[in-house]
């Protein structure tokens, strides 16, 4: 996404002035088809987060649950399927880091790997939520009908589909 563009499901927040109350993002119908478009799925039917944001010194911590439901294509059949995701949202709002110098190894600890980056007085906490609904599906996820569909085209068990399937095969000819 360019710096030009606003994503689909913006939510500003001023970092110095955190509101008390948890707060509720819901994505507007508009938003959902925008979203839905962007994760390749068929359509989103909810997405609603209620995040908690609490000052961390110079940063911003932020969590609560996130729940969507939406129409996914099956990874085997390609047939529409209903799905959800329920989880919770743990995120960190930092300021930028100051560039590391061209010796300087960069590591990251655990805690640190679901930082994001703002610039300026607010962060987009929308945008986040969204990151995160995104990293939550599941590519590969299969419908109802994906046994079935698996038995049509002879690949009704794992073994006989898996990655070595064609090598044993080879070994079966000789």
């Amino acid at each position: 996404m360019s710096a030009s563009t606003v994503p689909e499901f913006s939510r500003m927040v001023a970092a110095r002035h955190l509101p008390a109350e948890p707060m509720t993002l819901e994505a507007s119908e508009a938003e959902r088809a925008a979203l839905a478009d962007r994760f390749g799925l068929s359509r989103i039917d909810s997405l609603t987060a209620v995040i908690t944001l609490a000052p961390d010194g110079e940063a911003v911590l932020a969590s609560g649950p996130l729940k969507a439901s939406f129409q996914q294509a099956c990874a085997i059949s390609g047939n529409d399927f209903p799905n959800r995701i329920d989880e919770v949202l743990q995120l960190r709002f930092v300021p930028p880091a100051p560039p590391a110098g061209p010796d300087e190894e960069i590591e990251l600890e655990a805690g640190e790997l679901d930082e994001v980056e703002y610039e300026g007085e607010q962060f987009d906490l929308g945008e986040a939520i969204a990151q995160g609904f995104g990293l939550a599906i599941d590519p590969y996820a299969t419908g109802p009908d994906a046994d079935r569909v698996r038995q049509e085209a002879g690949l009704s068990d794992e073994a006989a589909s898996g990655p070595f399937a064609a090598l044993a095969a080879l070994k079966k000819d000789n």
